[in-house]
């Protein structure tokens, strides 16, 4: 998107009554915190202190935790089979391999299954539990799934199975619908715990922890065993894109150490595969953007057992194997996802809509494929489409029983509140305001279409498909330093709800300008103002973006600091997120 159709922002500057309040920290890092809502000195205090052991929560506080735990140990015991039941997503499998190497561990008879994403769909099924119950298991454990899976509970029950959910979806609106079974999910605001936004992996971390702390072992056992999980919670809770404050930072802060120093031989591997190092550091941008895909890749384009397989394997040579599995599916992934996109573009009609919709058609499709889009894909091709145009986007593929979509939107518009008000037309359907999936017959596709269109076209004004860049503050270029990079950092790690802070700097001279890569996507200039020293600005795959832009030009220029390290030497750089030649056009 031309960086002319952005609106910049700058957030406004806190009181100078507040800095002096709190002369013990930077009043940069103080303004950081106040455009994150975290202003009291006890919340400052646990933001940029917080300590695993003494911020994270008793995960007794749990209302059926208790009940879970003596469930759970009655079962060990007996020598009864206990199947662990996850989601097919990192979160899930994440999860899922938590509490199968605990169960191990304590020398209980465990299984796992992991459903098919597109064989048998999100949530508990009736098929997995009559498979399961064949296989003689007596306790289901769910983990990141079964919140609204009332019915296939039912029946695991009459079976004779035993049940607990552990989950963080929103559970159902009404008390009778939930699942009459024990339950563990920290989006039920009745319950007494504190923190509503874990993510799945979170509450599966939680009930292995009440485990663990209910068990024989010496105090430092106990600690060493809960400390080894926290690599798999940092990666299922960054993958899952929850908010990263609160409990989720602390969890993924101390997850990020152990990530970092993994004895895990399926991640070693991975690492190296897919050349996953960053100074052996691993950072919440490692866990987003290479290792989280890679491990969802599985699940999106065949089965998330070789994603499972690689988080729990004692094998070196398998380790290997898998871990070049997962990369040739996340390189597949990338290209079937682009090649999606672009059909997806050649439909959309940019100049009306205001949400931009796809739909795979054997009959107009102009690619001729004999199979329908990859239904693991499309959530991640209408992210593209929203990225790309600012407008909410719908991605619906053909499917044997009827059609098949998944959604992404803008900030202005709550697309779950609109696909709701389309119930009549839909099958399924369920997620937040900014994703959604759902599912209808074919001769309901009209129908939801035109529905779907109106609903966007009465909701969304032109202003709103308008992208705004919110700034944190302004920074005069010869401040930049890697000590105000280490102050900064005090807030990492980065992700939702905490995002990696936006600077801005004006007047600044672009004095050179270098592409890089083997196709010269990548540019970097060579800035400086009056007062600073040189530093440079990067853009990977921004030098088409940025092609207009020439040496001797003042730009104002948007960014974030980075620290670039490079045979033992250190220096701060910006990673640009959007320019403008020299004129006020922000407010």
């Amino acid at each position: 998107m031309s960086s002319k159709q952005k609106k910049w922002q700058i957030l406004p500057n806190i009181k100078e009554e507040i800095i002096n309040e709190y002369p013990e920290y930077l009043p940069l890092v103080l303004q950081l915190l106040h455009n994150r809502g975290i202003t009291e000195k006890e919340e400052i205090k646990n933001f940029l202190e917080g300590d695993y052991e003494k911020n994270s929560h008793d995960p007794f506080l749990f209302q059926d935790m208790k009940k879970a735990v003596e469930l759970t140990i009655n079962h060990i015991k007996k020598r009864n089979k206990i199947t662990v039941y996850g989601d097919y997503d990192a979160d899930g499998v994440t999860s899922s391999a938590i509490l199968v190497e605990l169960f191990k561990l304590f020398k209980a008879e465990v299984d796992v299954y992991i459903p098919h994403r597109v064989k048998e769909g999100y949530g508990v099924n009736r098929q997995a539990v009559d498979l399961i119950a064949k296989n003689n298991t007596k306790l289901i454990i769910t983990v990141d799934t079964g919140i609204r899976s009332k019915k296939e509970i039912a029946d695991a029950r009459e079976l004779g199975i035993d049940v607990i959910v552990t989950d963080h979806h929103v559970p159902p609106k009404e008390l009778n619908e939930y699942p009459e079974c024990l339950i563990i999910n920290s989006a039920i605001t009745a319950d007494k715990y504190p923190d509503n936004f874990l993510a799945g992996v979170g509450v599966a971390f939680k009930f292995a922890k009440a485990l663990i702390d209910s068990s024989k072992l010496s105090k430092k056992d106990k600690q060493d065993l809960s400390y080894r999980f926290l690599d798999l919670v940092a990666i299922g809770t960054v993958a899952d894109c929850v908010k990263l404050t609160g409990e989720n930072r602390i969890l993924v802060k101390k997850g990020l150490e152990v990530l970092s120093n993994t004895k895990r031989i399926g991640l070693s591997s991975l690492y190296e595969i897919a050349k996953i190092n960053n100074n052996n550091k691993i950072d919440t941008w490692n866990i987003g953007f290479q290792i989280g895909p890679r491990l969802n890749a599985a699940g999106r384009l065949d089965h998330a057992n070789t994603a499972y397989q690689l988080l729990i394997t004692k094998d070196s040579d398998e380790a290997k194997k898998l871990a070049q599995e997962l990369n040739n599916s996340n390189q597949e992934r990338q290209q079937i996802t682009e090649e999606i996109f672009l059909e997806v573009e050649e439909q959309i009609n940019v100049k009306d809509d205001n949400i931009l919709i796809g739909v795979y058609n054997l009959e107009n499709n102009k690619s001729e494929k004999e199979t329908a889009w990859n239904e693991g894909v499309v959530g991640l091709v209408a992210g593209k489409i929203v990225n790309k145009y600012f407008r909410p986007s719908l991605v619906i593929t053909k499917t044997k029983n009827g059609y098949k979509g998944s959604g992404r939107s803008i900030p202005c518009f709550n697309l779950i509140k609109a696909i709701e008000q389309c119930a009549d037309f839909l099958d399924k359907y369920g997620g937040h305001p900014q994703a959604c999936g759902f599912s209808f017959s074919e001769e309901n596709l009209d129908n939801f279409v035109n529905k779907i269109k109106d609903i966007a076209k009465k909701e969304i004004i032109q202003d709103m498909m308008r992208p705004i860049i919110k700034i944190d503050a302004i920074l005069n270029f010869e401040e930049i330093n890697e000590d105000l990079y280490e102050k900064i950092s005090a807030l990492a790690p980065y992700g939702q709800g905490n995002e990696r802070p936006v600077f801005l700097s004006e007047s600044i001279k672009i004095f050179d300008i270098t592409t890089m890569g083997m196709e010269g996507q990548h540019i970097k200039f060579k800035l400086k103002n009056d007062k600073s020293g040189f530093i440079n600005a990067i853009s990977f795959g921004g030098s088409e973006i940025w092609k207009d832009f020439a040496i001797g030009d003042i730009i104002n220029i948007v960014y974030n600091l980075d620290l670039n390290v490079f045979n033992g030497r250190s220096e701060v750089q910006l990673k640009m997120v959007d320019i403008k030649k020299e004129k006020r056009e922000y407010s």
